[in-house]
């Protein structure tokens, strides 16, 4: 049995994504045999969710326990970052052992130095055993994620504005407020267009319910790492339009037929309108989501950690 620290920026209770990943993996390293930590200590490994923000935490590890394994997750903003960081970034990957990409395009976001140390290993869910039915008398489309500006979160109430009469589209967002802002822009938007409603920051169980419940799910976002909702409507069989981001598409890939460009709000109703018209086109959406769930199955999952970990000698 080893120990292993995970590093984690997001805090104890928070609902982000990093923090939700974290405790998935904590589960997966347990389930494997392993004792699992929340600090920097006398520990076997080191996992560390960010590259930028835990990077105290890596070259603390490597510093005090010098032949020990540290391995570092990039996420979106490891990625996309403004060139301010870039020097932290380095560093991090130098002193990790491995780097783990969330999606294949992610890997080649890396210098090619350090891309011998990358491991893709996608995020699994388990969906619900009793999902909710989608409503008949509505088409609920959900958007679900932080309200933030990098997700262009309002963009799908934007696209329904302009929709026939006749049309049953309707936006759910699920969503906390990161930037300020939002909460007021959310609230106005939910008061002037009936076809949108704005429920706020849910418990998981919760928002993969609502999600569940919708017949669609929207990413808008200008930039994405590994976006947990996408794994989390495949699993669901939720199908989705969304920008082509890349971690995205280094999940449903590049030929998925779901793709509008990024801020482009009248692509979008055109294809959210098709979507809802055109039951054929809607089933191609799901038939290819489909054919990428196995890669989000937690034996999956399961067997890439177990894989890492017999790499850097640990054995539970």
């Amino acid at each position: 049995m080893a120990t292993v620290c995970i590093a984690c920026p997001a805090p104890r209770g928070s609902r982000t994504g990093n923090r939700v990943t974290a405790l998935r993996w904590a589960g997966l390293l347990r389930g494997l045999g392993h004792q699992v930590r929340w600090w920097v200590d006398d520990a076997d490994a080191l996992i560390a969710l960010h590259a930028v923000k835990s990077a105290a935490a890596v070259a603390d590890f490597k510093k005090r326990f010098p032949g020990r394994p540290a391995c570092v997750a990039l996420t979106g903003t490891d990625i996309f970052q403004d060139g301010s960081t870039a020097g932290v970034l380095h560093e991090t990957l130098r002193l990790s052992d491995r780097v783990i990409a969330l999606q294949r395009r992610m890997a080649d976001a890396v210098s090619a130095e350090h891309r011998h140390k990358v491991r893709v290993i996608f995020q699994s869910f388990v969906p619900p055993d009793r999902l909710p039915t989608p409503r008949a008398d509505r088409f609920d489309v959900c958007v679900l994620g932080h309200l933030r500006r990098v997700k262009d979160p309002l963009l799908a109430a934007a696209a329904v504005r302009g929709v026939p009469a006749d049309s049953r589209l309707h936006v759910v967002q699920v969503g906390g407020v990161l930037e300020a802002e939002y909460a007021e822009l959310a609230k106005r938007e939910q008061a002037a267009n009936r076809r949108y409603e704005w429920r706020g920051e849910l418990p998981q169980a919760e928002a993969v319910r609502a999600l569940a419940g919708c017949r669609l799910l929207v990413m808008s976002s200008h930039s994405e790492g590994g976006p947990s909702a996408v794994s989390e409507a495949v699993a669901c069989g939720v199908p989705v339009v969304s920008t082509p981001t890349s971690g995205v598409v280094g999940l449903l890939g590049e030929g998925y037929p779901g793709y509008f460009p990024v801020g482009d709000v009248a692509k979008l109703r055109e294809l959210l309108l098709r979507c809802e018209r055109d039951a054929a086109f809607l089933a191609e959406l799901r038939t290819a989501c489909d054919r990428v769930r196995p890669l989000i199955d937690p034996a999956t999952e399961r067997a890439a950690w177990a894989g890492l970990l017999t790499e850097l000698g640990l054995h539970g």
